[in-house]
């Protein structure tokens, strides 16, 4: 379809809030093919989508919700939130409903004066992912009738609590329960809404996997090394690594060590293990993972850089995208691939972990560049040096619409047993191969 017709469609798309816009524009194309004036296929089309009548779902079926949709449930929180938009500051209201079926996030673009323990039904919403979660969506079409009590739905999300392994606590998740080690911890200051708080936060671990987790509760007599079962902990998302938060409708006890599924002895040592990459392409975010694998690639953006020194981000002849021009802030990284046969994965190393694997200091990289008179110099030592190389990386994943990436903690140049790998891949082929 021509551009020409896109401003239409965006204003059907703001007006059929909810419907898709490749469904919009397809509809008005066939209109406007058959010759049907502009303004007449424009109220065609937004009386189609208008007139459907939404079926009404459950929560546990949100996933596979049709694009408009009728939802009965119960607001068990709700928050006001500002953000910008097109340089305007917007309000709108995020929080959590439920039903019989099960709990899920909700946003709402418009103040329809929704109150904890509400319950509403919610005509014309629609679903959208975000962070890998199905999320109720209401915008300028729904339509929110609040209802009497109903003590068929309940009254918080507790009642969806599942048991878990560390491991398979990921971003579907809102509310489970485990068990585990303490294997990192300390207490931390904050202030929350003017108050001044002391929250705990560390790491826990099982034979699974490790997450870190944050608690708003004393925990009198937990210390690195304890042994925790915890039910209905929320689980929070932070670029795509799932966290434990253990707030005051979170029951925890400490466990014995003869109750301990697991050798307590064996985590708290924290040997490091690789996994195949390909386990770590199959999750949205894993925490403190550990990688090993040959360099295929040194990707463009390695090398000497400049930063922000506002915002961080890299900068281009000390202009910043957010402010303008700055005074560039020196700084050095390599970005490349990794690849153990299994699975390639990217990842991003700082300026101290540039230096080890490289072998050359920031300034020892200035240096080439000077006398090379290049801007690339460093960038083309860089790959002729570490392609190849067999590393160990430790950090944390996480996977955008761009693949999967490791912001590394550790680097480490592994010892290559070339005879042991090939053994390892000759026992997996078939007997007569």
């Amino acid at each position: 379809m021509n551009d020409k017709y896109a401003l239409h469609i965006e204003e059907l798309a703001k007006a059929l809030d909810g419907i898709d816009q490749d469904d919009i524009k397809n509809e008005l194309d066939k209109l406007l093919r058959f010759r049907v004036p502009l303004e007449e296929a424009k109220q065609t089309v937004l009386n189609k989508f208008s007139s459907k009548e939404a079926s009404e779902i459950k929560i546990k079926d949100i996933s596979n919700a049709p694009k408009s949709f009728t939802l009965k449930g119960r607001i068990t929180s709700v928050e006001k939130k500002k953000f910008v938009q097109k340089g305007e500051t917007v309000n709108l209201y995020s929080g959590k409903i439920v039903d019989e079926t099960g709990v899920c996030l909700f946003t709402a673009w418009d103040d329809f004066h929704l109150n904890e323990g509400d319950i509403i039904r919610v005509q014309n919403a629609y679903m959208k992912f975000w962070n890998n979660r199905p999320e109720l969506n209401l915008g300028q079409r729904s339509i929110v009738e609040k209802l009497h009590e109903d003590p068929s739905i309940p009254r918080t999300e507790q009642f969806f609590t599942q048991n878990k392994k560390i491991i398979e606590i990921n971003s579907s998740d809102m509310l489970v329960s485990s068990q585990g080690v303490v294997t990192e911890m300390y207490h931390r200051d904050v202030n929350v809404k003017g108050k001044d708080t002391i929250i705990i936060e560390g790491v826990i671990a099982d034979e699974t996997g490790k997450l870190p987790f944050t608690s708003w509760v004393p925990m009198d007599g937990i210390d690195i090394g304890s042994t925790v079962s915890f039910k209905a902990a929320h689980v929070r998302l932070f670029r795509g690594i799932p966290s434990l938060n253990i707030a005051h409708e979170t029951s925890w006890e400490l466990l014995p060590d003869d109750k301990c599924v697991f050798s307590k002895n064996d985590i708290i040592k924290d040997d490091p293990i690789s996994i195949p990459i390909a386990s770590v392409l199959e999750k949205d975010g894993l925490f403190d993972v550990v990688v090993t694998g040959n360099i295929i690639s040194v990707r463009p953006g390695s090398g000497l850089i400049e930063r922000c020194p506002f915002c961080n981000r890299v900068i281009q002849s000390n202009v910043c995208r957010a402010h303008g021009n700055v005074e560039g802030v020196k700084d050095m990284r390599i970005k490349m691939i990794l690849d153990d046969g299994t699975g390639a994965v990217y990842i991003m190393l700082n300026k101290e972990l540039s230096e080890t694997v490289y072998g050359k200091s920031m300034n020892e990289a200035e240096n080439i560049m000077k006398l090379s008179l290049s801007k690339d110099a460093v960038y083309e030592s860089m790959k002729r040096s570490l392609i190849g190389a067999y590393l160990t990386v430790r950090g944390n994943s996480s996977k955008s619409e761009f693949g999967t990436t490791i912001v590394a903690r550790s680097a480490w140049f592994t010892a290559d047993d070339l005879l042991s790998r090939l053994e390892s891949i000759l026992s997996k082929l078939p007997e007569d191969v």
